[in-house]
């Protein structure tokens, strides 16, 4: 039996983010039966703290996981995996300052991926950045085995440190639900919308998601949008709303939880929308892959090598408008790629392939 203990996450259930949707689907139904997953996770964070879920034992360490308080919080967990473990998988670089130290102390095989270069994240001061850019270079070079969720970042790996990232994205298979259709009836109008009447996006309320340029190009037309965040996560995310608020073509809605009604307003829409700048490959965007609507995304590497070239892209609120306009937008080359390489199954075959 190999044991595998799991860092650098909320913790699960996920109801967070992508690291998250992603241990949430290593473990249970994906995992194999000569791997035993434990998954350190936020007491602070988490609403029901079980010992065990899915097959995986948890074990719970008391500070946040988000925040500079998810330095401490990974270097905490990182000295609670010092023994008894095969392989450590520290997801993100947060607390990767303490690799050096921890590099000495265990035999297991650590692997790390590095996200999405969180030290150009608009998010972060100065002093912040510079605390992530010096732990990403410590996970790079005390590392067993890095890996990169996007071609992208795998090239910054490679130019930056010389050394080979292993690729492995993201699945987004698990979006898919039986929502009936008269219950599906009763979403759309809960929101006041018509199926393949609308653009949707659904992201965190910050500046790097480009939520701004987004709700600037809709402002200026009348097509229908749903953007779904976390609209009070802070001054400038509470701004936007009180600005866009008054536009009829825009419904502003919190973020939404529950499964049923997500897939609802994702699978029915016309076109989404995906601002993201930062990062490599973005759950958000497999996921939406999924459904085989038309994709609109900011102009980056990373979207670009995520959809392979073959959605549509903007990078500025002037060319989302052009194609906003456009009448042609086509989503099946987006469910055919995301059937052969974003689907669950085979990133967590490429995972215990890493582990072994």
């Amino acid at each position: 039996m190999l044991k595998v203990a799991i860092v650098g996450i909320q913790g699960v259930p996920a109801n967070y983010g992508g690291f998250e949707s992603l241990v949430e689907n290593l473990i249970g139904e994906n995992c194999p039966d000569d791997i035993k997953y434990t998954v350190f996770c936020s007491s602070k964070d988490m609403d029901a703290k079980t010992a065990t879920y899915k097959g995986a034992d948890l074990k719970y360490v008391n500070l946040h996981a988000n925040g500079i308080s998810s330095i401490p919080y990974d270097i905490i967990s990182m000295c609670r995996v010092i023994r008894n473990y095969d392989v450590i998988l520290v997801l993100g670089v947060s607390g990767c300052l303490f690799m050096p130290i921890l590099r000495l102390l265990t035999r297991a095989r650590i692997i790390v991926n590095i996200d999405g270069l969180e030290h150009r994240r608009e998010k972060w001061g100065k002093l912040a950045r510079t605390i992530l850019r010096q732990s990403e270079a410590m996970a790079v070079r005390f590392a067993n085995q890095i890996v990169a969720d996007n071609k992208g970042i795998q090239d910054y790996v490679k130019d930056t440190y010389g050394k080979d990232a292993a690729l492995i994205a993201y699945g987004g298979d698990h979006v898919h639900r039986n929502v009936a259709p008269p219950q599906q009836d009763a979403i759309l109008d809960k929101y006041g919308l018509t199926k393949n009447g609308y653009a949707v996006t659904v992201c965190r309320i910050e500046p790097e998601n480009n939520s701004h340029r987004i709700l600037e190009a809709f402002s200026q037309s009348d097509y229908p949008l749903l953007f779904i965040g976390n609209w009070n996560h802070s001054d400038w995310s509470r701004s936007l709303r009180e600005k866009y608020r008054g536009h009829k073509n825009i419904h502003l809605a919190d973020a939404v939880y529950d499964l049923d009604i997500l897939y609802t307003l994702r699978s029915n829409a016309a076109l989404y929308i995906h601002g993201h700048s930062a990062g490599g490959t973005n759950p958000s965007l497999v996921e939406a892959m999924h459904f085989g609507i038309p994709i609109a995304a900011w102009d980056v590497v990373y979207n670009r090598e995520t959809t392979h070239n073959k959605a549509y892209y903007f990078s500025s609120p002037q060319e989302l408008l052009q194609l906003l306009s456009r009448t042609d937008l086509c989503g099946t080359p987006m469910v055919d790629l995301a059937r052969t390489q974003y689907t669950w199954r085979v990133i967590a075959d490429r995972y215990c392939q890493l582990y072994r």
